[in-house]
């Protein structure tokens, strides 16, 4: 993930920071003593993900918890918080927090999200769409820049879920993403999930919209389920991550996986949250592509 001499660009260098390229979970506090189980029967993801926002106490068991799981597991820190595209610049409580988190954990990732979640005087518990303009575009790189700069890290940014389009977009989401990545340095966190959504919601070609990501820019992948609600206008699914993922994303996915290679990729699982065997049978559906695809590759070499 390169800089680029942009001057709203960040000034970071561009130090590498890398999760392993196999399965990850959400973790939440139910799973706790799962993931720490040194029983060889029990399975275990390659990585963990937090919200980080969770953890902006000082102190307590969340710290204690995770302090014990650093040790052992690859962080990544998916943040909910610091609304890039909201028109009077991010959250920068959030980032201050998140920058302490990050000194005293040293996360392998950090991400956020393409979105805006609040103004001057209101927050909203939405990740909220933003326009595709070439003025949006601008402003969110800005923020984007300081946020690594503050962090002296490349993050990665997740594309969203989106119910609506704006009437006066400029460009696709996907161009939209790319220039972002190339006017920032930072990366993509890629959510197959949400490209399922966001298509079935406002009408695209998800193929075309797997297939035109590139590759080198995505650093981190989301898998999730959703809720889906039938209407006399068409479906509209709702991304809730109350679920096992679904059979179109789970084939978007490795359509992806063909063309680019092993990603590390998480299983986000956010409401109704289930049994750890359910979440690792998941995952285990996550290495089962992975290895399909090395073993295509060591087969083509062999040939």
């Amino acid at each position: 993930m390169a800089s680029h001499p942009d001057p709203h660009a960040s000034t970071v260098d561009t130090m590498s920071f890398f999760l392993p390229p196999s399965g990850g979970i959400g973790l939440k506090p139910a799973h706790y003593n799962d993931v720490l189980d040194k029983d060889t029967k029990v399975e275990h993801p390659s990585w963990v993900e937090v919200h980080p926002q969770n953890y902006f106490g000082n102190g307590g068991p969340a710290h204690r918890w995770l302090t014990a799981i650093a040790e052992v597991y690859p962080l990544s820190f998916h943040s909910v918080g610091l609304s890039l595209g909201s028109a009077d610049g991010l959250n920068r409580h959030d980032l201050d927090k998140i920058a302490d988190l990050c000194a005293r954990y040293e996360p392998a990732m950090v991400s956020d999200h393409l979105s805006w979640s609040g103004n001057a005087h209101d927050r909203y518990p939405d990740l909220l769409p933003i326009p595709y303009t070439n003025e949006a575009l601008d402003h969110f790189a800005t923020q984007i820049g300081r946020v690594q700069d503050r962090l002296q890290r490349p993050i990665l940014i997740e594309n969203p879920s989106r119910y609506l389009s704006y009437r006066d977009d400029e460009m696709s989401e996907t161009d939209f993403i790319h220039a972002l990545c190339k006017k920032a340095g930072c990366g993509l966190l890629f959510d197959i999930n949400n490209v399922e959504v966001t298509a079935t919601n406002v009408d695209l070609d998800m193929e075309a919209y797997v297939d035109a990501i590139d590759p080198s820019i995505v650093g981190e992948m989301h898998l999730a389920g959703h809720a889906r609600e039938d209407h006399a206008d068409g479906p509209l699914l709702i991304d809730d991550h109350g679920s096992v993922v679904s059979d179109i994303t789970w084939k978007l996915y490795q359509r992806f996986i063909e063309r680019a290679g092993a990603k590390p990729t998480l299983i986000e699982w956010d409401t109704d949250i289930p049994e750890y065997h359910v979440l690792m049978a998941e995952v285990g559906k996550v290495e089962a592509v992975l290895n399909q695809h090395q073993e295509t590759d060591n087969h083509a070499l062999a040939s």
